[in-house]
């Protein structure tokens, strides 16, 4: 299977050097099933000292991300490989969900950039950006942490990342739901019993109790994820 590269630019890029030799993404980088490069933005920088943003015409407080240095670094590695997506992490962006990991984990190559400081210039996400992705609403001092999460919702997908290729298929929001309760030994713990019919050892009858639990607790924690079309189908099985 071809690794899918994933190059990440950033004005940090020592950011990324301890969570990309461990958990998943170590593992993904040492099975060649992920290949992960870090460019640091201020190498393209401006000037003697590698400027990389300036101050926002209008006025206003914080720093914005030149086009320059931006332009430069990704048209270069657009010269060396066709990419499937440029993605800008901005607060912004459409929500990233599972359905999207899925998506961008079937693809071969992809530019992301760790947006910082107030802004970018506009004319990069105009000319440049793709795709744009927000984890959340809510702010954080940079795009590196949300890379990450995306990167590690991607890979965790890719078929031989994970030991049991079953586990991410099961995960929350693969089906749409979240994902049931789950115990192990022993079965009775201060006086909390495991459910009975986890210890059958049915098969059919654990997967309709999990999916049924799966069920509810979605309706009482994400309500949103359900459509009412949905709720009556699972009902008449």
């Amino acid at each position: 299977m071809e690794a899918i590269r994933i190059d990440l630019i950033s004005v940090i890029p020592g950011f990324f050097d301890s969570p990309l030799e461990t958990g998943l993404l170590g593992i993904a980088r040492r099975k060649q099933l992920a290949e992960i490069h870090v460019h640091n933005l201020h190498d393209y920088g401006l000037g003697r000292y590698k400027q990389v943003d300036d101050s926002p015409y209008g006025g206003g407080a914080g720093m914005v991300l030149r086009p320059e240095p931006l332009f430069s670094c990704i048209e270069l590695l657009k010269a060396e490989r066709e990419y499937d997506a440029v993605i800008f992490l901005s607060p912004d962006g459409g929500m990233f969900e599972q359905s999207m990991a899925n998506r961008l984990s079937r693809m071969k190559n992809l530019i992301i950039l760790c947006g910082h400081y107030k802004a970018v210039d506009e004319r990069i996400r105009q000319t440049l950006v793709t795709m744009e992705i927000s984890i959340g609403n809510f702010v954080v001092s940079g795009g590196e942490i949300p890379a990450l999460l995306l990167m590690d919702a991607l890979v965790r997908v890719i078929p031989g990342v994970l030991g049991d290729s079953e586990s991410a298929l099961t995960d929350s929001f693969q089906t749409g739901l979240l994902d049931s309760v789950y115990y192990t030994r022993p079965a009775e713990f201060r006086g909390m019993r495991v459910p009975e019919v986890l210890l059958t050892g049915h098969h059919q009858k654990i997967e309709q109790w999990r999916h049924h639990n799966a069920v509810e607790r979605t309706k009482e924690r994400r309500p949103s994820m359900i459509d009412q079309v949905e709720i009556e189908s699972i009902k008449k099985t």
